[in-house]
């Protein structure tokens, strides 16, 4: 019996040792490799870490009000927060470009109803102190008549520098942008 398992098993390795063989060859990243005269192919690029995505402390709720009101709860047309957060690298020689991707709800509160509301999301890369990016997004979430809804909020298209620190990290959150200024009165 165990002659038979011995022939068996030597007959399967010498199948699947030229498979592993296989393993140990260059990838080409699916480059077709033509005869002499095809050009050099571009080197390959070491994917670097891909930052995670935070929500900012305080930046994950969102409530709009009533003309003319503020902090009454009984006012409030909308609420919309943050939740689950993701993201996609793809490192090239100069960039890191990244694809943020946010999911959220938006809820309807006692002064609202079916309609858009939109929704000011921010997006920022930093390296400790330094800002590499920065840009708020007006984002339309259409509310239906049940006043409730989820939504997925992605911005593609985030670079930063391929040479950006290991302390980089991407932040989303709401943001109203800076208080209107006041009229002057004379």
């Amino acid at each position: 019996m165990s002659g038979r398992v011995s022939r068996r098993l030597l007959a399967v390795s010498a199948a699947v040792l030229p498979l592993l063989a296989g393993c140990n060859t260059p990838d080409t990243g699916g480059a077709i490799e033509a005869g002499g005269s095809a050009a050099a192919p571009t080197p390959a690029v070491i994917q670097g870490a891909c930052p995670q995505v935070y929500l900012r402390d305080g930046t994950a709720s969102y409530r709009t009000y009533a003309k003319g009101a503020k902090d009454d709860p009984t006012k409030v047309v909308y609420q919309a927060s943050l939740a689950d957060t993701t993201r996609q690298c793809v490192q090239s020689a100069t960039q890191l470009t990244v694809t943020v991707v946010v999911q959220g709800r938006v809820v309807a509160g006692p002064a609202g109803g079916p309609g858009t509301v939109n929704l000011p999301i921010r997006v920022a890369a930093a390296d400790g102190t330094s800002t590499l990016y920065s840009e708020l997004t007006q984002y339309p979430v259409s509310v239906p008549a049940t006043g409730t809804t989820q939504f997925v909020f992605t911005k593609a298209e985030v670079t930063i520098p391929a040479g950006a620190g290991a302390d980089t990290k991407i932040f989303v959150g709401f943001d109203e942008g800076p208080p209107p200024k006041k009229k002057r009165t004379s």
